[in-house]
């Protein structure tokens, strides 16, 4: 019986409403992912351009022709108007953190890559995927449900606005 009764309230209102509806009902929408805006999606776009782009350690700020993770997310933030510090630690610290099951595209996403503290980060592509500047390909997308990337995760950052 309550079934048709939520069926009846969701005709009703339409589905906008409905959404609202359910967020109110079941979870607020600072809960959950934030649908990708335009801006996110042309910071992925953008990180997309630089797939292939070596990686090197402590590679100078503000050059594309070599990065390690925190130059590459320092540099490609920089392109819409958000200062990063240098290192993935530092990083970790800005914007508000985020739930893993909450990211949305152009999320932060650190990891424990050195055994002691955060030592990687990357950015969240959507669809469990991330791109990052990594050690052995340069900069690449890899799956962040893969073994080795889902035992090194510590916390993400949504620094967009």
């Amino acid at each position: 019986m309550r079934n048709n009764k939520v069926l009846k309230h969701i005709l009703k209102i339409g589905a906008c409403g409905a959404i609202v509806w359910s967020a109110v009902t079941f979870g607020t929408a600072s809960e959950q992912a934030h649908a990708a805006t335009p801006t996110s999606l042309k910071l992925i776009a953008t990180s997309k351009e630089y797939i292939g782009t070596p990686y090197q350690f402590g590679a100078r700020p503000g050059s594309t022709s070599s990065f390690d993770c925190s130059s590459f997310t320092q540099y490609i933030f920089k392109n819409f108007n958000v200062w990063l510090p240098r290192t993935s630690a530092a990083q970790a610290s800005m914007g508000k953190k985020v739930d893993k099951g909450s990211l949305s595209m152009g999320d932060l996403v650190f990891f424990n890559t050195n055994g002691k503290s955060i030592s990687h980060v990357a950015i969240y592509a959507g669809n469990n995927k991330i791109i990052h500047s990594s050690s052995s390909q340069g900069v690449t997308i890899s799956d962040l449900n893969s073994t080795y990337w889902k035992g090194k995760y510590v916390t993400a950052r949504r620094v967009l606005k």
